[in-house]
């Protein structure tokens, strides 16, 4: 029987809400489970919606060695969920919403989008060191990230540190931080994450704009489901929250026309104001060469009332961002990852 047959035609249906197999997937997931079931914690009757989990383990958790940078785009993270949910297997893909692809399989679309964590990006360093901040590390000090686009940003401030790839969960990513005959000084990581995991008594430093912008949509969950799932569709429109789905649509458009995958340089900063009667939504976007030599910045500040204007402002600042260069530093970048994987490749065939 699938995840989305009833027993009866009079039992209330069970979801199953499914999300990758990490400590902090899982957390993750159980939060949008209690939500789910918080709307019904006042329901008397036997016919309310039960939910329940599913976690698997995708390509991008079975392959810790490669680095990001060179595996490609975001479906190495969702693929396999994605499956399920065509399949209905399960019925809802609980998502990191900046690890989802800006365009989805045929038949998928994002039902809630929850209210955003903070955004930023956060300095942590080894256990008993007493460097507060990257300003304060010794030159050639290395610093983790498995990320291209915090290295690429950082390199322009601080060229005299070593950027080094990192991989694994978070729980891993401390361990490898920690060891004493480790490389690492400090890592980085995106705040929401260590905070969900209830680790974020390690944070040393926040790393806010514009010293590094954030991924798009970073600190946000997203719901995704079927499209034709109507029973689906209603219930995560309860869950939806409003300024996190402009926010996050806004910069989604915005990525999707530069067309950056998982791992590009492409960072980002948004605010949703109200000003008297009218909300307005400002994107600042930024791209940046691998080797931080170039750099293009750009703000897009305008009056929004609905998700379609919030779409159309992300579309706004990403061709502002390609005719002032963007589109050169990208087609750069995939040079560059095709020519590292094709080296990559050859290494593995002679070994």
């Amino acid at each position: 029987m699938s995840a989305h047959s009833p027993a009866s035609t009079n039992s209330p249906r069970t979801f199953t809400l499914a999300s990758r197999a990490s400590q902090l997937a899982q957390i993750q997931t159980n939060q949008v489970q209690k939500a789910l079931q918080d709307l019904f914690v006042d329901t008397t009757d036997n016919v309310s919606p039960s939910f329940k989990t599913s976690f698997m383990a995708t390509a991008g958790d079975k392959n810790q060695s490669q680095a990001l940078y060179l595996v490609g785009g975001k479906a190495f993270w969702t693929k396999e969920l994605e499956v399920a949910l065509k399949e209905k297997e399960v019925d809802m893909l609980v998502h990191s919403f900046k690890d989802v692809p800006t365009t989805l399989p045929d038949g998928c679309i994002i039902g809630a989008i929850l209210e955003r964590e903070d955004p930023v990006d956060s300095l942590v360093v080894k256990k008993g060191a007493s460097w507060k901040s990257l300003d304060e590390l010794p030159a050639g000090s290395v610093v983790g990230t498995s990320s291209v686009r915090r290295v690429a940003q950082l390199k322009r401030k601080y060229p005299h540190l070593i950027f080094q790839d990192v991989r694994g969960n978070l729980n891993t990513r401390f361990s490898k931080l920690d060891a004493e005959d480790g490389p690492f000084a400090a890592i980085i990581l995106a705040k929401a994450g260590v905070v969900r995991l209830q680790m974020g008594h390690r944070i040393t430093a926040d790393i806010p704009p514009p010293t590094l912008f954030p991924a798009v949509s970073q600190g946000a969950l997203a719901v995704e489901i079927r499209s034709d799932d109507e029973e689906a569709i209603e219930l995560c429109r309860r869950l939806m929250h409003k300024e996190t789905q402009w926010i996050c649509l806004a910069e989604r458009a915005c990525l999707r026309v530069l067309e950056g995958g998982c791992s590009v340089p492409v960072g980002i900063s948004s605010r949703l104001d109200v000003e008297g009667s009218d909300e307005v939504l400002t994107l600042t976007g930024c791209v940046t060469a691998i080797d931080g030599s170039d750099h293009v910045e750009q703000t897009v500040k305008e009056k929004v009332s609905s998700t379609e204007d919030a779409e159309a402002v992300g579309t706004k600042l990403a061709k502002l961002l390609n005719e002032n260069g963007a589109a050169r530093i990208l087609q750069a970048v995939n040079q560059d990852r095709a020519k590292r994987a094709a080296a990559e490749a050859a290494a593995e065939n002679k070994s």
